[in-house]
């Protein structure tokens, strides 16, 4: 055989294989996002359905003339239940898709745990598996919750399905990743179209680069910032619009940061940048003493 005909076979080969694992990931993804979906909204479903037939048909909709609906006491009992009903539903349905999430992530957990590393994509392992699995399992559950009635659950179940850690008071606004191997302390703002993302693919058929990104505590993204895998913010770092950060980058905090790759902020860039003088710090400087010498005061007459 030469080689070129063995060159031809290897790459039938590669593509016999590629389909063969693509076809069985399709349908494993498939059945798995039908249970999220179907196992959600079964109990949800089955209580609203039992209260239109049982309960808002009967008394509401059948009722027997048009007045009837303003002076029949069951009628509007089960006209204010209605609205009441639809959310208290919506809820069950998120408590069950963040409870069915949960079970899948602690199974992907205990097969093969998530750990800091590159993964490689050009051979085939465990870790690449799971990898994809928890990837696709999250997608749906967190675009649910973040583009939802109330977004602000989304913390929850961050926590819940142990994704990520959340701090409390802390604030994600939507973005494109957050999603999981996420670290965010307390009181903490991530601004709109932000990325805190804890992979990277280098390239199209590059490995997969897995490090936890690790937010401390009152730290703030204004908006549009990068932060990439391995990156560490320390407490109290606010970060400017479309300030960025690249991977295994250590903010030691207690300051303000912009740019791309992000840098401190000194004073008067920062003045520069806000287009304020030196006069209005001192009048803010002036008005925060005014004020902390009212809040003495009053504590002292108390």
């Amino acid at each position: 055989m030469s080689s070129a005909q063995m060159e031809t076979l290897l790459e039938e080969l590669e593509d016999d294989n590629v389909q063969e694992d693509f076809a069985l990931h399709l349908v494993s993804n498939f059945l798995r996002l039908a249970l999220l979906i179907i196992g959600s909204m079964l109990v949800p479903s089955f209580i609203f359905m039992s209260y239109i037939l049982l309960y808002f048909v009967p008394n509401f909709l059948e009722a027997p003339t048009f007045l009837s609906l303003f002076t029949d006491g069951r009628a509007l009992i089960n006209l204010l239940v209605m609205p009441i009903m639809l959310v208290g539903c919506f809820l069950l349905y998120l408590f069950f898709m963040g409870l069915i999430t949960r079970i899948l992530w602690k199974f992907s957990e205990k097969k093969s745990p998530s750990q800091d590393g590159v993964i490689p994509r050009n051979l085939p392992s465990k870790t690449l598996d799971y990898y994809h699995y928890r990837s696709f399992c999250i997608k749906h559950p967190k675009n649910v919750f973040t583009k939802g009635m109330f977004p602000w659950l989304a913390n929850w179940f961050y926590n819940f399905v142990g994704t990520s850690e959340i701090g409390k008071g802390s604030t994600i606004e939507e973005q494109v990743c957050a999603d999981k191997f996420i670290e965010v302390g307390e009181n903490c703002y991530i601004g709109v179209n932000s990325t805190l993302t804890s992979h990277f693919v280098e390239g199209i058929f590059g490995n997969i680069t897995y490090f936890k990104v690790k937010v401390g505590d009152n730290v703030t993204l204004a908006g549009l910032n990068g932060i990439t895998p391995g990156c560490e913010i320390g407490d109290n770092s606010y970060l400017l619009p479309l300030a960025s950060a690249a991977k295994h980058s250590i903010i030691k905090g207690n300051n303000y940061y912009f740019g791309i790759p992000l840098r401190k902020i000194f004073k008067r860039k920062l003045m520069r940048y806000l287009d304020i003088e030196m006069e209005d710090l001192e009048k803010s400087d002036k008005i925060r003493k005014k004020q902390q010498l009212k809040k003495n005061m009053k504590e002292g007459a108390k």
